[in-house]
């Protein structure tokens, strides 16, 4: 089968199941009004199903970014400039609209259907995902049947 074939019967499924879709949001920051900066917010893109490194939407397949949850801006001592930013983008996406606790997919990107760009890849001839940077490519078969029965039955406590 070919990656895109693959991709179409993971949608049939998942779509047929009623399985739980995340939001895609991108990241915007308005001018500035009479020399007033505004503060940045997070506008909705869209939905797609969370498969591991992969973001499958009705009609595209995207490759993971970051992963927020929207809440409210509140002042908090950080001890790591990381952990700020982070914070800053959760409120960001409460600020576009998301909702308290929302899970909010960043910095995204749209993956040819023909698996030739990273994480996709032919490997063999095979069509594959190598989903970590460490790991040996995953035959996308596999990986998308693993994931979408990990969606539409997660274990006990995730």
């Amino acid at each position: 089968m070919s990656a895109q074939e693959l991709f179409d019967a993971a949608r049939a499924s998942l779509a047929a199941a009623g399985a739980p879709r995340e939001a895609l949001g991108e990241l915007v920051v308005p001018r500035r009004i009479l020399g007033v900066a505004r503060a940045p917010r997070i506008e909705r893109r869209g939905a797609a199903w969370h498969l591991g490194a992969l973001l499958l939407t009705d009609d595209a397949v995207l490759a993971t970014g970051d992963i927020v949850r929207a809440r409210q801006e509140a002042r908090r001592g950080y001890t790591a400039e990381s952990q700020r930013q982070r914070s800053e983008l959760a409120a960001a996406a409460r600020r576009g609209g998301f909702a308290e606790g929302e899970t909010v997919h960043l910095g995204w990107r749209l993956l040819p259907p023909d698996a030739s760009a990273a994480p996709l890849t032919l490997h063999d001839g095979i069509p594959s995902i190598r989903w970590s940077a460490a790991g040996v490519p995953m035959p996308l078969d596999a990986y998308l049947a693993e994931r979408v029965a990990l969606l539409l039955d997660p274990p006990a406590g995730a």
